[in-house]
């Protein structure tokens, strides 16, 4: 196939993706927002909130999965022009997800007794738990919102959680400033601050996402529609045979990647606090290849519905090309601007050191990164999750992490080595996963 059948695909995926990739940026800069403005607290500080987000990221990333569910079934329905149907996996969506909301919310609460026990300092734990209450409250609004920004996408509109995600970064920013620092008579709260500014963006969002869909007719018409129709147990059923699939591929790569800088910090409070420059570096630029993948699920489940198989093909390899692009464009800037994009989250001239070292492994496993997460998106498309969440299972947990620990333990190759387990992971994930939509390809053409 040549090249320039490709560019009317990439002019759409692009359109598309544009504001998927801003509100997925949004969602990595709550964090990041945190790290920063911690990061000039103490080092300490720095590293106890990387502590907690880890541990949390963990039920953070299973309640996003179980809502990516929603998307395909959505697009499929819409792409077939099924409006009822369509409003029928909202009202459907927003049921089952507000269930495993609270679920998930009361699991992870739990865990907070467990934190003294998992290797760290006691100055780390001790700032981390206030913190890590804080992240347990914000999931349930956190889940909601994202019931309602996988329905939108799935129609077709990735604008309106673009708009909130930047909104409630601001709410993030301000908040933080205020309770961080104690600016203008607030109290000077610390990384227990940083957690109120994250609660408080999270609470906005979806309170955002229901004014905005109740002021516009459009909108409001999926509203109306739900309303009138049935809870019906096989919708709920279908949402969850995707939805859980996805959440588990999700947490056993979020997994990995969390009891990676477990591992890390049992080399030190710096070494972790490293790492948390480092993966806050890395994560951004992965959720704009996010992005793009949330935008080829949306444009293989609406291909799919008319069944234009040729066209699913091709928007999916279109955003592939994009991907593979960007992650080497931000590769290579990771490995000339090592010493100086550090400076952005410390002064500490050991932790920026070793952050730079890690940005350069880094360079290489982006684009791994972006390979597996854009084929996974087109898998997704497809409702392929089964065999996607095994190969996960296999390249992040069988085979990267126990290569982490091999690398840096083993080997004594330090923070290095641990990045080098995720490498390995990365790399065996995006071919695995590319032969298996090579192989879906075949079935279908």
């Amino acid at each position: 196939m040549k090249l320039h059948e490709y560019f009317p695909f990439y002019r759409r995926n692009l359109l598309l993706a544009a504001p998927v990739v801003m509100s997925q940026i949004g969602q990595v800069t709550v964090s990041l927002i945190d790290n920063m403005m911690v990061g000039y607290v103490g080092t300490t500080e720095l590293a106890a909130a990387s502590f907690a987000n880890n541990v949390f990221m963990i039920g953070m990333i299973f309640g996003m999965g179980i809502t990516f569910g929603l998307t395909p079934l959505t697009g499929e329905t819409y792409g077939k022009g099924k409006l009822k149907q369509t409003a029928q996996w909202l009202k459907n969506g927003v049921v089952t997800h507000l269930l495993a909301a609270v679920g998930l919310s009361l699991l992870m609460l739990s865990v907070y007794w467990l934190l003294p026990f998992l290797g760290q300092t006691h100055d780390v734990v001790k700032l981390a738990q206030p913190y890590y209450l804080w992240l347990c409250a914000s999931l349930l609004p956190f889940m909601i919102f994202f019931t309602f920004k996988q329905f939108w996408e799935g129609i077709g509109n990735t604008h309106i959680a673009m708009i909130i995600t930047l909104t409630a970064n601001v709410v993030n920013v301000v908040v933080n400033y205020l309770f961080i620092f104690g600016k203008f008579g607030f109290p000077e709260l610390g990384l227990t601050g940083a957690g109120i500014g994250t609660f408080a963006a999270r609470f906005t969002m979806p309170f955002l996402f229901w004014v905005i869909i109740r002021r516009n007719c459009r909108y409001r018409r999926y509203l109306i529609l739900a309303h009138h129709q049935l809870l019906r147990l096989t919708d709920i059923v279908k949402i969850l045979r995707l939805g859980i699939p996805i959440a588990f591929q999700l947490i056993v790569e979020v997994s990995a990647f969390s009891l990676g800088a477990v591992m890390m910090g049992w080399l030190g409070e710096v070494d972790l606090a490293a790492h948390q420059v480092a993966i806050g570096m890395a994560s951004f630029t992965y959720m704009i290849a996010v992005g793009i993948s949330s935008a080829t699920t949306i444009r293989v489940s609406h291909q799919k519905g008319v069944h234009d198989y040729l066209s699913m093909k091709r928007a999916a390899y279109a955003s592939t090309h994009l991907v593979l692009f960007f992650m080497s464009m931000m590769g290579l800037t990771f490995v000339l601007l090592r010493n100086q994009l550090p400076l952005l989250f410390t002064s500490d001239p050991q932790v920026i050191a070793i952050a730079a070292q890690l940005l350069v492994v880094a360079a290489f496993f982006q684009v791994f990164d972006g390979l597996q997460v854009v084929m996974l998106g087109s898998l997704r498309g497809m409702s392929d999750v089964r065999i996607p969440m095994l190969i996960a299972f296999l390249a992040y947990l069988a085979l990267g992490l126990p290569a982490s620990y091999f690398f840096a333990f083993v080997l004594k190759l330090g923070p290095e080595g641990i990045w080098y387990g995720y490498l390995l992971g990365l790399g065996t994930a995006g071919i695995l996963f590319y032969g298996r939509f090579r192989r879906n390809l075949k079935q279908l053409l």
